[in-house]
């Protein structure tokens, strides 16, 4: 069976960030179906579009990754009720130029991550809205609001929580699906 590849953006750019915790996880719970990747987005300058006459390499280089995956999975935190500014960052480099998105049709499903209860709903939301505009048909269910996350790893970055696991496992099965059936199987 042909596995999809799959490119997971993590809208933080911290180390040890939950969010950059929580995507590991998603990786590890995947079912075979799904060949995950973490992609790179710090390098990513500022958009311009004067860069794009003679756009800088690591944004051909990010453009073509986004061609060739056949997925794309979204994991963030919020900063200020919205999304972190790198991510949206990385939205905008591969929307342009103008007419020739390399996110067109890609399926995609977003996991918000945040300590507070409410599992950073804004950010997930606002990245939807963005998403939606975008062409990138994002599953709607099952949704994922990640709360508490602080409570959720052991010092290596293992999930401690079965629930938790559970939920991650049963979502990647769903995306998994969504993936295959957005690419025609």
């Amino acid at each position: 069976m042909m596995a999809y590849k799959i490119a997971v953006y993590v809208g933080s750019l911290r180390q040890a960030s939950f969010s950059r915790k929580t995507a590991k996880a998603l990786i590890t719970l995947a079912p075979d179906s799904l060949q995950l990747e973490l992609m790179d987005i710090s390098r990513l300058s500022f958009y311009n579009e004067d860069l794009d006459e003679s756009p800088p390499e690591e944004w051909v280089l990010f453009r073509k990754h986004l061609k060739d995956c056949d997925g794309l999975l979204f994991v963030t935190p919020e900063y200020n009720r919205t999304i972190p500014g790198v991510l949206k960052n990385a939205l905008d480099v591969g929307s342009r130029p103008y007419g020739e998105s390399s996110w067109d049709g890609k399926p995609a499903a977003v996991v918000s991550v945040s300590p507070s209860a409410i599992g950073a709903f804004g950010a997930n939301h606002h990245l939807r809205q963005a998403l939606a505009y975008l062409n990138i048909p994002t599953m709607a269910q099952p949704e994922a609001y990640i709360g508490h996350a602080n409570e959720l790893f052991a010092d290596d970055g293992s999930l401690i929580k079965e629930s938790t696991e559970k939920f991650l496992r049963d979502f990647m099965d769903a995306f998994a699906n969504w993936v295959a059936r957005l690419n025609g199987q």
